[in-house]
């Protein structure tokens, strides 16, 4: 290992042994929490999968609210998400969580102080702890872990993608994994899943563009068969896109002679009013699918009000 990512290494495992011994404390709020995190930095799907879950939840009758960081907003206030607000205030995932499960999303860099605000507000019988496996500061009552393929041969930061190594995943409940993987000496409930992306009627002859984790699965999920975008543009994950931006995805469509363009539901929340200078745009929704929902949702509730005698 490198020894900068073993350096990096060496710093989680000192912070993860005093979360542990309870060096450093750990709050807890009034209802039971439920994290949804990775290992890695990015595109792993959380956000579509906090929507899966939220589904599910709502489906079983069951109210919640989603506590969230709000990676990337100007502001940095705890604050309640308006889903007419902008990305710049709230962050983009959160946001576009408010929109497609409209229950309460609070945004706070301390989620336990998110969680005070969200219990003082709302009466929600639980919390999704949005990317929050890493957040040890808060208690959690159920910790899903997303595990995609390229986490299981990845090197920690800062050369890597891994913002913790593989025994962490110890302390997961449950771990969604995208492949049919072997994880040796974890005892968490694997839950299979599956991304599905669901493409809008479009032109082969597209532009296809984002600013995501990770591209790669979003250029290849939008190939017609036989044939690919006209170009793939890539911007950095959550990018607030500006005019220079619009002006060379323009001329891009130009060169290639494409007739559309095609992004994500996030791009579009950053886009903004520059969406309109980039019609025909079409945009696709990346859903993630559990293979046993019911079961999954059942083993979650069951040890829920096992270890925190609320029956939801």
């Amino acid at each position: 290992m490198n020894p900068l990512s073993m350096l990096f290494g060496a710093g989680v495992a000192v912070k993860n042994s005093l979360y542990d011994s309870r060096t450093l404390k750990i709050e807890r709020l009034a209802r039971p929490v439920v994290s949804v995190g990775n290992l890695s930095v990015g595109g792993t799907g959380k956000t579509p999968f906090v929507i899966a879950l939220g589904e599910l939840l709502k489906q079983r009758g069951v109210t919640f609210d989603v506590l969230s960081r709000g990676y990337g907003r100007t502001s940095n206030t705890t604050t309640v998400v308006d889903p007419l607000g902008a990305p710049s205030h709230y962050g983009d995932e959160p946001l576009l969580i408010a929109r497609k499960l409209d229950v309460p999303v609070i945004v706070g860099a301390d989620r336990y102080e998110a969680g005070l605000l969200a219990e003082e507000r709302f009466p929600s019988q639980l919390h999704l702890l949005d990317d929050g496996f890493q957040h040890r500061r808060l208690h959690r009552d159920f910790d899903i872990v997303l595990f995609p393929k390229e986490d299981f041969t990845g090197t920690l930061l800062p050369l890597g993608r891994l913002r913790e190594p593989h025994v962490s995943l110890r302390r997961a409940d449950a771990i969604v994994a995208f492949d049919p993987l072997r994880i040796s000496g974890n005892k968490a409930q694997p839950w299979s899943a599956r991304r599905v992306v669901i493409l809008p009627a479009m032109t082969s002859r597209a532009i296809a563009f984002c600013a995501i984790g990770r591209p790669k699965q979003f250029f290849d999920s939008v190939k017609l068969p036989g044939q690919g975008p006209l170009a793939s543009v890539h911007f950095r994950d959550h990018h607030r896109y500006q005019q220079a931006d619009i002006d060379h995805l323009v001329r891009t469509k130009r060169a290639t002679g494409a007739e559309c363009f095609i992004t994500t539901e996030k791009d579009l929340l950053n886009l903004g009013a520059f969406a309109a200078q980039l019609q025909p745009l079409r945009v696709a929704e990346l859903r993630i699918e559990l293979e046993s929902p019911e079961e999954a949702l059942n083993f979650l509730l069951d040890t829920l009000e096992r270890r925190t005698g609320c029956r939801l």
